[in-house]
């Protein structure tokens, strides 16, 4: 917890009797308080806010990473080939992306209590209603709406840590909230064989999907848009909130897209995620049946296999949003202490993946592929802490842009490989993954953190 400031705290208690204000008025800012007199501890509400925010990605992710596990089961069970299945996953990922920027608008502009309310019972529905797939047209069709419901999910959960961390917090924050969405993926494979084995596949999304409903409310219940509307929080939490003191809002804020669309900060991000997409999706869609197609892995030991660069991911998330701030800090300089992260995790990312690819023995090669997951999870807090630094109060609209091009990205990955891996094998089709890496380390160069989307 961050130490209260000396001097900020304003609401004392005396022991024997009300507060005396002309105690506190004489009281030197570096002196300890008189006896009798004690300085009001922070409240822990920031706390309990950025941990819904981490289920909240675990939930999704749960949802969304059942769908590559059940795969092979869905496409044998539909008679699909490899580019039907593709063809009709990404139906997510293309709703998914076109919905991002409505989503991410409408967070800025009605908050994030309600808008991730709903998007959660949304997703939630859809997930459910996936089970009850009975063609590639409906599965498509289910996926598309499942996409359509999650494009809410990311900007308005980004948004909600914007006024609950401090400035100097963001990248650990978002390492921290995404290490929940790996976390899931992780999980999910061994629990999804589970069930495919004693209950089939349809009961996945069945179970899978009940999840995120009364997630939905309890979320709904405690977040507050502002931690002033919060009854939890104290004065001293929010002089930790060094963004919350403001006082808030009475109009919704109009989003000056004119200007946002024409910022090349942004660009240059929403490129640099149109690649990490890509990688990312070859991993969630295609990376299960890589391993039973190209490594020959068991249907029972696949789900083990599958889930160790999701573990990896999950701890080089928290790793690169807190070796970020450590880094800005220390340098005195954000725009270093962003993208040596981000420069970094994607020139390990596109070098393990061909080390993996090409290796001979499956150990070597899910040890390359996980550390190649590993460098381009690090990426991302920096990513959508880049997002926050750039975007301000309309983050929420900024980073809706960036995660429409990374979902664009993931959506030609889910039909692309797909196709590659039919025609060419699956040696090339995962190969492509390395050149994206390493024109994400180029364009991360180009951002400067410092310069808002807004400024002229």
């Amino acid at each position: 917890m961050e130490p209260v400031r000396r001097g900020a705290c304003q609401q004392t208690t005396h022991l024997r009797g009300p507060p005396n204000p002309s105690i506190m008025r004489s009281m030197p800012a570096t002196t300890s308080p008189p006896k009798g007199v004690s300085v009001q501890k922070p409240t822990r509400i920031r706390h309990y806010v950025l941990c819904l925010t981490f289920f909240t990605s675990f939930i999704m992710y749960v949802d969304r990473v059942c769908m590559g596990s059940a795969t092979p089961y869905i496409m044998a069970d539909f008679h699909l080939t490899k580019v039907q299945m593709g063809a009709a996953t990404s139906a997510f990922n293309w709703a998914y992306a076109l919905f991002q920027v409505p989503g991410g608008w409408m967070a800025d502009r009605f908050g994030p209590r309600l808008v991730l309310a709903a998007a959660m019972g949304w997703w939630s529905i859809f997930t459910i209603g996936t089970g009850f797939s009975f063609s590639v047209t409906s599965l498509a069709i289910t996926q598309w709406f499942f996409g359509m419901g999650e494009a809410a999910a990311f900007p308005s959960s980004s948004r909600a840590l914007l006024r609950w961390l401090p400035k100097a917090r963001r990248a650990f924050g978002q390492g921290f909230q995404h290490a929940g969405s790996r976390l899931g993926a992780a999980v999910t494979p061994p629990f999804v064989a589970f069930m495919i084995r004693h209950w089939g596949w349809h009961w996945v999304f069945y179970v899978l999907g009940m999840i995120g409903i009364p997630w939905a409310i309890g979320w709904y219940l405690y977040y507050r848009n502002h931690p002033n509307e919060h009854r939890g929080v104290n004065e001293a939490e929010l002089e930790i909130l060094d963004t919350s003191r403001d006082a808030k809002p009475k109009a919704k804020p109009v989003v000056p897209w004119g200007i946002i669309l024409r910022s090349r900060n942004l660009w240059f991000l929403s490129s640099m995620y149109f690649c990490y997409g890509w990688m990312l999706w070859m991993y969630l869609q295609w990376f299960p049946t890589y391993l039973i197609e190209a490594r020959h892995v068991s249907l029972r030991s696949v789900a083990w296999a599958a889930s160790s660069p999701l573990l990896t991911a999950t701890f080089t998330n928290v790793l690169g949003g807190w070796g970020s701030d450590r880094l800005a800090h220390r340098l005195g300089d954000l725009r270093r202490g962003r993208l040596f992260i981000s420069v970094l995790g994607f020139l390990i990312a596109g070098t393990a993946v061909v080390a993996g690819v090409l290796a001979d023995s499956l150990p070597m090669a899910i040890f390359c592929l996980s550390l190649a997951m590993g460098g381009l999870e690090l990426t991302v807090a920096v990513s959508w802490a880049m997002s926050l630094d750039i975007g301000g109060e309309y983050s929420g609209s900024v980073s809706a842009v960036m995660n429409m091009l990374g979902n664009i990205g993931g959506a030609l990955a889910a039909f692309t490989i797909g196709y590659l891996a039919t025609h060419y094998g699956w040696t090339p089709a995962l190969l492509v993954a390395s050149p994206m890496c390493l024109t994400a380390a180029i364009l991360a160069t180009q951002i400067d953190p410092r310069r808002s989307v807004v400024q002229v």
